[in-house]
């Protein structure tokens, strides 16, 4: 399938979940992340997730980012020319929705994409080589070209991978690893 059918299909796949089947493949995710090694890992991007689009919550893996002394950057985006800023995300940042309800930083301290370390990153479905396909309008991946080369990105999916994505091109940046939930029982 090309990327538009896929989102159209995905998003409505996520729509569909039922409020036990998140809090079930967000704990299932989580304990994942726990066990990922950080030992190496100062600076962490995250998305800010949007409850009515049903996107997994991603304020209890901050709090656990947090809690190991990790440092927490989060985005706002620049709708002129589709880039993304990102900035320290503190305990006494103040957050506001921006046009489509994503919440943002307002009084906080800008971040270079140099100082990254790892970045999670959001997507509806991603394929079995770590191309994701998003909400289409290419902003990480303008975000993850400038991020140090030893950076890494972990997408973060409800939904187990696709074999192949139709349509992968040039400026498509494959993900290291997808986090979905596997062994529900």
């Amino acid at each position: 399938m090309k990327k538009n059918q896929l989102r159209e299909l995905y998003k409505q796949k996520r729509l569909n979940l039922t409020a036990d089947e998140i809090v079930s493949f967000q704990k299932n995710i989580f304990d994942q992340i726990c066990n990922l090694n950080i030992s190496n890992i100062t600076t962490v991007h995250f998305f800010l997730s949007l409850t009515k689009f049903k996107e997994i919550d991603t304020q209890p893996i901050i709090n656990y980012f947090r809690e190991n002394g990790k440092r927490i950057v989060v985005s706002k985006c620049n709708f002129n020319n589709q880039t993304l800023t990102h900035y320290y995300l503190e305990k006494e940042t103040v957050l506001e929705p921006n046009k489509f309800g994503v919440p943002e930083p307002v009084n906080a301290v800008e971040v270079s994409e140099e100082e990254l370390d790892l970045i999670f990153v959001p997507l509806l479905i991603s394929d079995d080589k770590n191309y994701r396909v998003g909400y289409g309008k290419g902003f990480y991946d303008r975000f993850l070209i400038k991020c140090k080369k030893e950076a890494r990105f972990i997408g973060l999916n409800f939904f187990k991978p696709i074999e192949h994505i139709n349509d992968i091109n040039e400026f498509d940046i494959p993900l290291h690893q997808v986090i979905y939930p596997n062994k529900i029982e």
